[in-house]
């Protein structure tokens, strides 16, 4: 259990790095942390729905495309096949 918990938080915090918000904060953390509170708090509102749909969206069409592209410079299926387990 412990170690399924820690796995999670280490593919969480590479998607936070994967999105750029390390260094479009400069590292900030309160800056990180208020993004991440305005973004569950979008989530618990009304348009909660809509904005999940949308971002949800969004976020798999850009794993598609990095998987895509890494499939493309490597033509390594394996790689391929467990980056699509990912989705």
């Amino acid at each position: 259990m412990r170690r399924e918990r820690t796995r999670q938080l280490i593919e969480l915090g590479g998607l936070v790095a994967k999105a750029g918000l390390v260094d479009l904060t400069d590292d900030d953390r309160a800056m990180l942390y208020g993004a991440f509170l305005w973004v569950a708090d979008k989530l618990r509102s009304d348009e909660g729905a809509h904005a999940s749909a949308l971002w949800q969206r969004r976020g798999r069409r850009a794993f598609e495309a990095e998987t895509s592209s890494s499939f493309e410079q490597t033509g390594d299926l394996r790689s391929l096949r467990a980056s699509q387990r990912n989705l």
